[in-house]
């Protein structure tokens, strides 16, 4: 499979403190790929630099495509193709959802931003509340929203920070439905999480972070496996098992 995104070495540093260290992966296309990890393990700031929000202090972020010096996104102000999703929607209260997704859309210098906006108003089941204004709506659709803002430039890697952590049951069966739809059509999808069950349920892979660093990269499956849980055990027993033994270890610190 070949990558359409590529880490390479990425460091963070914020002054003495160092929020990622090495952190090394690729991604190909059609992946749905879960960052797990304790608080302040590095997952937002790992997102934040791939979207191009903050820039590494080391290492590159590559697309497939990218043109400037190596293929590289440290900094080079390459076109991204990156979708984003913020934990908190990010929205006009006043403005109603349709009005909402246009003028992102019209930021996003998508060709026909009213076309556009029809499109993912169907794609996302919003078509009832494209007249509603955003500061009415419910969290999960306001989430719904925030999901189709990240999808208006129809970017073929997707990141969404902590994607359900506000959402009722219902609700986020219905974002992995639509998620998962968009995997299946292509898209590549970085999510982090703090709900490992999620991850276990969703994701086709794994990226354990602790202390800035990627500790584990593989399926769901072979984490259970190195935490010591059988197949169809608990993820997130076997992820604290599995942090606890490599973050004790003489080597980890």
């Amino acid at each position: 499979m070949s990558a359409v995104l590529g880490v390479s070495a990425l460091g963070k540093r914020y002054g003495e403190l160092e929020a990622l260290r090495d952190v090394s992966f690729d991604a190909g296309a059609g992946e749905l790929i879960a960052i797990v990890g304790p608080n302040g393990a590095g997952k937002t700031t790992l997102l934040s630099i791939i979207v191009g929000i903050q820039a590494p202090s080391a290492g590159v972020v590559s697309r497939a495509g990218d043109t400037g010096p190596a293929g590289g996104m440290g900094g080079t102000g390459a076109t991204r193709d990156i979708g984003w999703v913020p934990q908190s929607p990010a929205l006009y209260a006043r403005l109603s959802v349709a009005e909402n997704l246009e003028l992102f859309a019209r930021l996003e210098r998508v060709a026909d931003p009213r076309a556009t906006v029809e499109q993912m108003l169907e794609q996302t089941g919003l078509r009832e509340r494209a007249g509603e204004p955003a500061g009415r709506l419910s969290g999960g659709n306001r989430q719904r929203v925030n999901v189709a803002i990240g999808l208006l430039g129809e970017p073929s890697v997707l990141a969404l920070d902590e994607p359900s952590a506000s959402l009722d049951p219902g609700q986020r069966e219905r974002l992995w439905r639509f998620v998962s739809a968009r995997v299946a059509a292509g898209t590549t999808v970085l999510f982090s999480t703090h709900n490992v069950g999620e991850a276990q349920r969703h994701a086709t892979r794994v990226l354990v972070l602790a202390r800035g660093q990627l500790l584990f990269d593989g399926t769901p499956q072979a984490l259970l496996r190195d935490g010591g849980e059988p197949d169809g055990g608990d993820l997130e027993r076997a992820l604290v098992r599995f942090l606890d033994e490599r973050t004790s270890a003489p080597h980890a610190a």
